[in-house]
C-alpha cells in the first residue's frame, strides 16, 4: 500500500554539517570541503540508486559539477551559524518501477527549482537490507539561495520566514500528493495517497505512528512487535487510561448533582453534603495515582532501577510472573527490563478465584476494556509482549 511522507529539513553550521558532506553522503560520492579542507568519501555507501543536478533556467555551466555546487553553495555563506542547504525528503511508492519512482522524485524537484530558483540535488536511495523491502525514497537536497548566470544570488527567505515557510511547505505537500497519485494512476493502481491527517480529513480514526525502517524490518522479520511500537502502544493506552478516568470524574459529578436536587432539608445541610461528595471525588484520582506511583516503585525494587513500564494497550498481550500488587494495581514481570502495569479495575468482571495472585505465570490481555488472565508455563520463551 502506498503510503505518504514529505518532510523538510536544514542543514546548519550551528549543528556541526556541511552541504558537501550531506551531498556526498547522499549521493555516494566523494567531495572535498575547500572551505575547510575535509575530504567526505561516501563511494563505498550502497543503496544509491540515482544521482542526478536539477539546475534552473541560465544556471553557469560549473553548476553543473555536484562538487563545484556545493563548494560554491558552503563558500556563499559567511556565518557560522549559516543554514547552508535545506532537504526535501519523500516516500516513493513501491508500487511504481524504478524509472517510475525516479520520474516521480525528479518531476517533484524541477517545480521547486523553477518556483524558487534554486538548485536540486535529487538522490534516490533503496530499501536499506535491514529495514521495510518497500522503504523506497528519495533526497532533494536544495541551495539555499537562488542560482543566476553569475552564481549564487539572494535567499530563498520565503521559506526561511516563519509565517510564509509553513505555508509553501503544506502548499508543496498536497502538490507531492497530487503528482503522486497522478503517477499511481497512470500505472494502473486504484491506491491513493493524502498528504493531510486524520483530523484535517474529518476521521476518527488513531493515527499512525511512523516506526521506520528499522522498526518495520525488525517486525516483518521476527513477527514481534518493535520497542518503537511498544513504546507508541504505551503512550496510547495511557491517554486512554485517563481519558477513562475523566469520564468517570464526569458521570461522578453529574451524579453528585442529581443528588443535591433530592436533598431535602435546609441549604446549609445541602451545601455541607456536596462539599463533601465533591471531596470525595477529588481525593478518588488522587488515590489511583499514589497507587499507580506505589506499582512503579514496586516494580523497580522487583525488576531493578532501569525497568521500563507498560500499560499493556487493547489487544496486546502481556506474559510473565505477578510480582506485586497494590490498592488498585498489579505489577507483571514479563521480560528481565520489562514490567506491566495493570489496573484492577479491569479485572473486577472476573470471580475473585480468577483474578492474578502474586507469583502466578499469567497472559493477561484486554478486550473491550476488559482484562483476561490465563495461566501459563512458568518461566519461557513465551514470556513478553505480544500483539
Amino acid at each position: 500500500m502506498a503510503i505518504y511522507h514529505l518532510s523538510v529539513k536544514t542543514i546548519s553550521r550551528s549543528a556541526g554539517r556541511s552541504a558537501t558532506a550531506a551531498a556526498a553522503y547522499r549521493a555516494g560520492v566523494k567531495i572535498t570541503d575547500e572551505r575547510t579542507g575535509e575530504i567526505h568519501d561516501y563511494t563505498r555507501k550502497g543503496g544509491v540508486e540515482s544521482a542526478e543536478l536539477i539546475l534552473p533556467a541560465g544556471a553557469p555551466e560549473w553548476a553543473a559539477d555536484r562538487a563545484a555546487l556545493w563548494n560554491a553553495a558552503e563558500q556563499a555563506e559567511t556565518r557560522k551559524n549559516s543554514t547552508v542547504a535545506r532537504e526535501f525528503e519523500i516516500a516513493l511508492p513501491a508500487e511504481l518501477s524504478p524509472a517510475e519512482r525516479a520520474r516521480l522524485a525528479r518531476d517533484l524537484a524541477r517545480e521547486i527549482v523553477e518556483r524558487h530558483g534554486c538548485a536540486a540535488d535529487v538522490c534516490i536511495h533503496a530499501p536499506g537490507k535491514d529495514g521495510d523491502d518497500r522503504n523506497h525514497h528519495a533526497h532533494i537536497l536544495l541551495t539555499t539561495r537562488r542560482l543566476g548566470p553569475e552564481g549564487f544570488g539572494e535567499k530563498t527567505r520565503e521559506l526561511d520566514d516563519q509565517k510564509t515557510g509553513p505555508q509553501i511547505v503544506t502548499q508543496w505537500r498536497e502538490r507531492f500528493a497530487q503528482l503522486q497519485n497522478e503517477r499511481l494512476r497512470e500505472a494502473g493502481h486504484s491506491v491513493q495517497v493524502d498528504h493531510r491527517s486524520h483530523a484535517e480529513r474529518g476521521l476518527d480514526a488513531e493515527p499512525t505512528r511512523h516506526l521506520g525502517p528499522a522498526a518495520t524490518g525488525y517486525e516483518r522479520r521476527t513477527g514481534e512487535p518493535s520497542r518503537k511500537r511498544l513504546d507508541f502502544e504505551a503512550e496510547i493506552a495511557d491517554r486512554l487510561t485517563r481519558a477513562r478516568e475523566a469520564g468517570e470524574l464526569e458521570r461522578q459529578g453529574r451524579q453528585i448533582d442529581r443528588g443535591i436536587l433530592d436533598l431535602s432539608g435546609d441549604l446549609e445541610a445541602a451545601k455541607r453534603e456536596r462539599d463533601r461528595q465533591l471531596a470525595e471525588r477529588a481525593a478518588a484520582p488522587k488515590t489511583a495515582e499514589q497507587s499507580r506511583q506505589e506499582a512503579e516503585q514496586l516494580a523497580r525494587q522487583a525488576i531493578g532501577q532501569g525497568v521500563r513500564l507498560y500499560a499493556v494497550g487493547e489487544g496486546a498481550t502481556a506474559r510473565g510472573q505477578i510480582v506485586g500488587e497494590t490498592a488498585h494495581h498489579y505489577v507483571q514481570r514479563v521480560s528481565p527490563t520489562v514490567a506491566a502495569i495493570h489496573e484492577k479495575a479491569r479485572f473486577g468482571h472476573l470471580p475473585p478465584g480468577q483474578r492474578p495472585k502474586i507469583g502466578q505465570h499469567l497472559a493477561i490481555g484486554y478486550t473491550d476494556g476488559k482484562a483476561k488472565a490465563t495461566p501459563i508455563q512458568p518461566p519461557g520463551r513465551g514470556r513478553g509482549l505480544t500483539r
